[in-house]
């Protein structure tokens, strides 16, 4: 059948604090949102995504979600049923996924046994069994709860589209907390599969520090090498590690030939596996003629990030004859720290000569190498 995976992402958010919805905010460098659609987008049962966002959030779910083929963004109402008929309008397709952006670890194999249920159901899904004592308490303790039969029901939930619009023109009742509701209430059956732990919901601060241990825990070092040369040539200044030094001659390049800069940015897109410069700023587009070297590196850094990556440390040496680099040093590891959005500890700049032997000995340019040190996990 055809899957159409809705991700509603319309809510406030505002119990985490910190002034941003939850959905957008970042959880190992890559916000929420972005988690949920690549999840969804990834299985092949899903031929499509689309996502419900609120009233003024266009700007963060584009950044959020920017180069994810997701379509047009749909907006929501006051209440989860309004964002969910909205986008229940939207879409075309046998079945349907609803999702709370707020769950962005789907397994897969969850959805499996979700699209496997609408054989014999018109909506299935995913529930775990409570572990805990339950009971009743306002201020003290009170009557406990038989737990046997309770469980607690998570999200994506999967419906027949036609089976779910029906079910939402029938519903005359408050706004209800899920789809099941909806449809149970109109005489049709859900199925209950099995649930998993990774579709906890992202609510309180300690949820998102158990997210954030659990991703981190899932993280795999990885090294890349970077190496770059540019001729002298020109009138200075030159530029170095995002410094303008004060020189007779500058260095020839397309961009503004950041000999360090660049090093840099090929040991991360190395270390991400993602290529090199220039497969990303190619020295025959005009558009990178002159252009400054640290949005390649700013660039470099987001991708790493945007994969769910964190940088741990970088580390330059610069080879040259002139000009002096200790001079500028403490300068260029603090610009490349803000760069990258890294403490100054976790950036190495070190400057070494070739005894007056080859090119960078006989004054003809400079050379850098660079090595960077990430974390990168494919959370599957």
């Amino acid at each position: 059948m055809t899957v159409t995976a809705l991700i509603v992402a319309a809510g406030s958010g505002q119990r985490l604090g910190g002034g941003i919805p939850k959905q957008f905010r970042p959880i190992a460098g890559k916000p929420v949102l972005r988690w949920a659609v690549e999840r969804l987008l990834r299985h092949p049962a899903v031929g499509s995504v689309r996502v419900v966002i609120g009233e003024g959030q266009q700007a963060l779910a584009g950044d959020a979600l920017a180069g994810l083929n997701i379509g047009e963004l749909l907006t929501g109402g006051a209440e989860r049923s309004d964002s969910v008929k909205a986008g229940l309008q939207a879409i075309e397709s046998e079945a349907v996924l609803v999702h709370d952006a707020a769950r962005p670890f789907c397994p897969p194999l969850v959805i499996d046994r979700l699209l496997a249920a609408l054989e014999f159901f018109e909506g299935a899904a995913p529930v775990l069994a409570v572990g805990d004592t339950l009971a009743r308490a306002g201020t003290e303790l009170e009557d406990m709860v038989e737990r046997d039969g309770i469980v607690r029901v998570q999200t994506p939930q999967a419906f027949r589209l036609d089976s779910l619009r029906l079910a939402y023109e029938r519903w005359s009742g408050p706004a209800p907390t899920d789809e099941t509701t909806v449809v149970r209430a109109a005489g049709m059956r859900v199925a209950a599969v099995e649930g998993d732990a990774m579709l906890d919901k992202l609510t309180t601060a300690s949820d998102w520090e158990s997210a954030e241990a659990m991703l981190a825990g899932r993280l795999v070092p990885r090294t890349g090498i970077g190496f770059d040369v540019h001729a002298f040539a020109g009138e200075g200044p030159l530029m170095l590690g995002g410094i303008a030094i004060p020189s007779e001659r500058g260095l020839a390049g397309h961009s503004d030939a950041d000999v360090v800069l660049h090093a840099i940015t090929d040991a991360l897109l190395g270390a991400a596996g993602l290529g090199d410069i220039g497969d990303h700023f190619p020295p025959t587009d005009p558009q990178w003629k002159g252009a400054d070297s640290e949005l390649f590196i700013a660039h470099a850094a987001q991708l790493v990030r945007g994969g769910g990556g964190v940088i741990d440390h970088v580390d330059c040496t610069i080879i040259c004859e002139q000009p002096k680099i200790g001079p500028h040093r403490a300068a260029m590891r603090d610009r490349i720290a803000f760069i990258l959005e890294l403490p100054q500890s976790s950036v190495s700049v070190k400057a070494t000569t070739t005894e007056r032997l080859g090119f960078t000995g006989r004054g003809e340019g400079i050379a850098a190498q660079a090595v960077a040190s990430i974390r990168l996990g494919t959370f599957e």
